[in-house]
């Protein structure tokens, strides 16, 4: 397995916007580096809270419940950023949508001035054939209320090219977030969830 370089992502994976990655005053960075590619997060949130379920929610990915978050747009309320409450977690999606290759595999890795903040970003691998916009998973480790700036530079996606082409892509099995065209939910196949 080999790791793609920049000129490789903008011959090989599609994904749109694309931006190349200039320096921009006061902005978090973002579009393709060296050997990965920065990702904006969006302007829709799932900022998790116990304040509307009385304080007794449990999350559970096989019963989600709505009752779990409050949704904030930034753009819907004049903001170009969201707050992530003390020890907490959201939701986010980006504003790249991607459609990765068969013989390709990203992972995604947070960027260093978020992760000195102590916002962890996480995202599942985007396997082969995978198509849509990705849903981010944002913690705030710290004690503190944290910012998280909207279309703004987020985490990084890296490309690693395989040696065989799989068998069986995510397009193939109709994995279950294919063509997700937003921020999407935890679903659980069988389980009644949207």
């Amino acid at each position: 397995m080999s790791i793609l370089c920049d000129s490789q992502i903008r011959e090989t994976i599609s994904i749109e916007p694309f931006e190349e990655n200039s320096k921009r005053q006061s902005i978090i960075s973002y579009g393709v580096s060296s050997y990965g590619y920065d990702v904006r997060v969006g302007t829709r949130f799932k900022v998790f809270t116990n304040a509307t379920s009385g304080g007794v929610a449990i999350v559970d990915p096989k019963r989600f419940s709505n009752d779990s978050f409050i949704t904030i747009d930034t753009a819907q309320v004049g903001r170009d950023h969201v707050i992530i409450p003390p020890n907490s977690f959201a939701l986010a999606e980006t504003v790249e949508v991607f459609r990765i290759p068969r013989d390709i595999l990203a992972i995604c890795v947070g960027k260093s001035t978020y992760a000195r903040c102590g916002i962890i970003v996480n995202v599942t691998p985007l396997e082969p054939e995978w198509r849509g916009k990705v849903t981010i998973e944002i913690s705030n480790t710290t004690p503190l209320p944290a910012k998280i700036y909207a279309n703004e530079g987020i985490a990084q996606m890296l490309f690693l090219r395989a040696d065989r082409v799989c068998s069986v892509s995510y397009a193939d099995k109709k994995g279950k977030y294919q063509d997700q065209s937003g921020l999407t939910l935890p679903r659980v196949d069988g389980m009644g969830n949207p």
